[in-house]
């Protein structure tokens, strides 16, 4: 039978089966805090630089080493799937993957406007690494925030103001969003983008 590479093949390999259930059954194989896709892979570095206090207190990204291997991971996921609709099951299958987000951090403070959905976000760390915490009301951008926070948290500012969000074309999302939806991503990165800016001013 033919094989086909998804995430984490340098790890492991597996024959080819059907779309979603395929890759939403490697996704709900994957524990919660696994490097990669496989326990095989390389473990993340043991040093961390000093962060300023963070509420991110066991942060499940990065994945990935670099952003770009991240958005290449995940347009390989998602060219698995042969409809929007398994990929939108499958993005809400991701955004279920999100780290539990405090109630008590659910306050206007934190709250990310310009999007429809309530949204929530929590920066932290230095120019060195920061992570972020994020979490909505809705399935839907509770996936959205997954893929960005797989993108750029736990990364320094600089890798972050040095990555454009191809992962949005790669995988057809900007056909596939509602304006309205399309605007609250865009004021998800964009607040990420700031918090590194000035991060690394």
């Amino acid at each position: 039978m033919e094989q086909r590479r998804v995430p984490g093949d340098h790890c492991r390999s597996r024959p080819e089966s059907g779309g979603y259930a395929h890759v939403a059954a490697v996704s709900r194989a994957l524990p919660r805090r696994a490097h990669g896709f496989g326990s095989e892979c390389p473990p993340r570095p043991r040093h961390r630089p000093s962060l300023s206090p963070n509420p991110v207190t066991d942060p499940i990204f990065p994945i990935e080493p670099t952003p770009e291997d991240a958005q290449g991971a995940i347009a390989e996921e998602f060219a698995f799937f042969s409809d929007w609709s398994e990929r939108y099951q499958y993005l809400i299958d991701l955004g279920r993957k999100l780290p539990p987000f405090p109630d008590a951090l659910k306050t206007e403070t934190h709250r990310l406007h310009g999007c429809q959905s309530m949204v929530w976000i929590v920066p932290s760390g230095d120019a060195e690494r920061l992570d972020f915490m994020a979490a909505s009301d809705s399935a839907i951008v509770s996936g959205l925030i997954y893929l960005a926070l797989r993108v750029y948290s736990g990364r320094s500012a600089h890798a972050i103001l040095d990555t454009d969000a191809s992962y949005i074309g790669d995988i057809g999302l900007a056909k596939h969003l509602s304006p309205t939806r399309s605007n609250g991503l865009a004021a998800l990165l964009a607040f990420i983008k700031a918090q590194a800016q000035r991060a690394a001013a």
